[in-house]
């Protein structure tokens, strides 16, 4: 089976999770939602999702406009994370014997790391390991591949809302609540984020295809 095509944008490679300027949508109004939580005063977005999680809206139209690096498209991240696909080229993401294939952000001053480390990034294939490096701004220059065999998507990254008056307040944004938290109901969720254990840290990988436009 060969390898989804990349998305490109002016001889740069554009990772599977990456927005496009032309998918923005404005945020609807946050409200409060009967019974205790937020929703939002637009109907259709306000729909939560089977597990009863409020989602931040994105159009769904990659490659209209410009690649925003710094910015994570919702929908595509949650369906990498959840299908574990590579979050660059959106093919299966590596698998053998030591589990899925990560790069995180290297915290290895932190006793036990990573086993149980809680991220939003999804994993990678082999191929495309060296564009995340270099593409990615959270993984220049401080890098860790681990391998995962139990890799669990079950929490909401987001931002965390209190009661307010007229409307509730943002208290806490990049908050991350297990999907089984009463918290979750005061959410607007923005990514899933995935617990990895049985963790095994591994060497970079350091081949790929190269691009060929440099990493600007």
């Amino acid at each position: 089976m060969s390898a989804p095509e990349l998305l490109t944008f002016k001889g740069h490679p554009v990772p599977y999770i990456t927005a496009w300027t032309g998918e923005r949508l404005e945020q609807p109004l946050v409200v409060p939602m009967r019974g205790g939580g937020v929703t939002f005063d637009d109907l259709v977005f306000g729909r939560r999702d089977p597990k009863s999680v409020l989602w931040l809206p994105w159009a769904l139209r990659p490659g209209d406009g410009r690649p925003d690096y710094s910015r994570v498209h919702g929908p595509r991240q949650r369906r990498a994370m959840r299908m574990q696909l590579c979050q660059v080229c959106s093919g299966p993401a590596d698998l053998n014997e030591q589990g899925r294939l990560f790069l995180l952000e290297d915290n290895r001053h932190i006793d036990g790391w990573p086993e149980r480390e809680v991220t939003v990034h999804p994993p990678v294939c082999l191929r495309c390991a060296p564009i995340a490096l270099r593409l990615c701004p959270h993984l220049r220059d401080r890098a860790v591949a681990v391998r995962a065999r139990q890799v669990v998507a079950d929490g909401v990254y987001g931002t965390l809302y209190t009661a307010g008056v007229p409307l509730p307040v943002p208290v806490e944004k990049g908050a991350i609540r297990l999907v089984s938290e009463p918290d979750v109901r005061w959410m607007v969720g923005s990514q899933t984020a995935a617990t990895l254990m049985d963790c095994t840290i591994v060497d970079l990988p350091g081949d790929g295809p190269q691009d060929p436009a440099g990493s600007g």
